[in-house]
């Protein structure tokens, strides 16, 4: 079921009636969303509703007896077994494929092919997001962060809330659990919001996304041999505005669709393409994601407290375990190794210069901003939108790995990106101003869609609902026909 669907639009009415409903008999209404949420996945394939409960079942029970036991060595057993299964099941799904088809290739090199035993594995929507939700929470009961959830419904509504369960964002047990012990409360301002978030989302996805995806983005990566430099060029940077409108659209709506029945969840991306050094685009970008790998895997490794060398390689295996988290693919695994490799030469660049105090957002003008060694307010933003240029053309980049179906692909595109002679025929003007000015609008003020939603929620009840239905009339009027789903559905 996906968001932008007259289904999930029924769905969601009725749902949003029945809790409001149940709004005074708390425990009800958390089963009627528990209900819906298990509704809504096995809308997909009813049969994934069984690793979805288990998945909950197998986080519960962990976090009961991490919660019974204080001596440490059964806590690490238990929290080590749990994490284990975890992975265990995700690779499963997720990889085994992958590694049938990679074993195969090196017996065939090593001309001592072998018949493997194959499984066509059907990959549950939304496993890696699940799944991940439940590491984090056994985690931090392991490490005390959080008492186990006394209640086998709150944690499975946890785990399964539909507005983020198939792409995220990736929630933490901290920020929701409690808000299922409190009577929800549903104000102006959180309406206003809401469905000012589930209008952008809408807008971000169903017309640039979906445009950029049929008129350029989908033919350029199928076969970029018949392209010439110029649409070659504009359709890499096409990808680079499509996924992150695709994506960040779902969060969006996802955020405003909690909103709506009275849950808040923490914004998963700020404005990444402005970030003036990769280590300030991975805090800007799917920001669930890229603090859950800093907490659960980047600071166990031992993060930067140990040596250099240490610290560089722990940048390196966190990146490239964030690459093997998205695909079992080799283009994914190259795509986090180009992160982990270009993060650490930042960082390495960086230290070499003395710490100066640049006024630019994020990481402190970045690695460019420290090199030149600029301190006027001119020099600053020089640096800045130097920073800003190398930042947002290395993303690209990488996302040339990240979108290409094989390396053919990859290798047959950067050739084309360097030979020149063929004219355009995909960047055309309507393509050119979805590009660029989603790319302007990362300079505006952050918080504009939260603040039209506040004057929005001024207007009253029947004005506002006269503009979320124009609003979303007018985005399937100009939207192209079909619904494609998420890119992060993958994953």
């Amino acid at each position: 079921m996906l968001f932008p669907t007259l289904d999930f639009a029924l769905f969601f009415m009725v749902v949003f009636v029945v809790s409001w409903e149940l709004r005074r008999r708390f425990e009800a209404r958390k089963l009627v969303l528990l209900a819906a949420s298990y509704f809504f996945y096995g809308y997909w394939d009813v049969r994934f509703t069984a690793l979805l409960l288990a998945s909950s079942l197998l986080n519960y029970a962990a976090g009961y007896l991490l919660q019974r036991h204080d001596d440490e060595g059964r806590r690490k057993l238990i929290v080590g077994i749990a994490v284990a299964i975890n992975l265990s099941v995700l690779g499963f799904f997720k990889y085994y494929g992958f590694f049938i088809d990679s074993l195969t290739d090196v017996l065939v090199q090593l001309n001592i092919e072998r018949d493997l035993p194959f499984l066509e594995i059907i990959l549950p929507v939304g496993i890696s997001f699940f799944t991940f939700q439940g590491i984090s929470y056994v985690v931090d009961v392991y490490r005390r962060d959080v008492k186990a959830s006394t209640s086998l419904v709150d944690l499975c509504l946890y785990i399964s809330f539909f507005p983020q369960l198939v792409a995220g964002p990736i929630v933490r047990a901290s920020e929701f659990l409690p808000q299922l012990t409190a009577p929800p409360s549903l104000s102006k301002r959180q309406i206003g919001i809401g469905v000012a978030l589930i209008l952008a989302g809408l807008f971000k996805k169903m017309i640039i996304a979906n445009y950029l995806a049929t008129e350029i983005v989908d033919k350029v990566f199928f076969d970029p041999s018949v392209y010439g430099t110029v649409d070659l060029a504009v359709g890499v940077y096409a990808y680079a505005i499509q996924i992150y409108c695709d994506f960040s659209g779902y969060s969006d709506i996802a955020i405003g669709i909690a909103a709506l029945l009275g849950y808040r969840f923490q914004r998963n991306f700020n404005q990444p393409y402005r970030a003036t050094s990769l280590r300030d685009f991975w805090r800007r970008w799917h920001i669930s994601l890229s603090t859950w790998l800093r907490d659960y895997l980047y600071k166990p490794l031992g993060g930067s407290r140990g040596s250099g060398f240490a610290t560089y390689r722990n940048i390196f295996l966190t990146m490239l375990l964030g690459g093997i988290w998205h695909g079992a693919a080799w283009t994914f695994i190259f795509w986090g190794m180009f992160h982990g490799v270009a993060i650490a030469v930042e960082r390495f660049v960086v230290q070499l210069q003395p710490q100066q105090n640049y006024a630019l957002a994020g990481y402190g003008g970045g690695a460019v901003g420290r090199v030149l060694e600029l301190s006027d307010s001119g020099g600053r933003a020089i640096a800045g939108f130097a920073g800003f240029l190398l930042t947002f053309n290395l993303v690209c980049f990488s996302w040339i790995l990240f979108r290409s179906p094989d390396m053919d692909t990859v290798t047959s595109l950067l050739q084309g990106l360097g030979t020149w002679g063929q004219g355009p025929e995909l960047a055309t003007p309507f393509i050119s101003v979805l590009v660029f000015g989603t790319l302007a609008n990362q300079f505006f003020p952050a918080n504009w869609v939260e603040k039209a939603g506040v004057k929005l929620s001024q207007l009253g009840a029947i004005p506002l609902g006269l503009v979320l239905g124009a609003g979303l009339l007018l985005i399937e009027a100009v939207s192209p026909d079909g619904v494609a789903p998420f890119i992060y559905f993958q994953f």
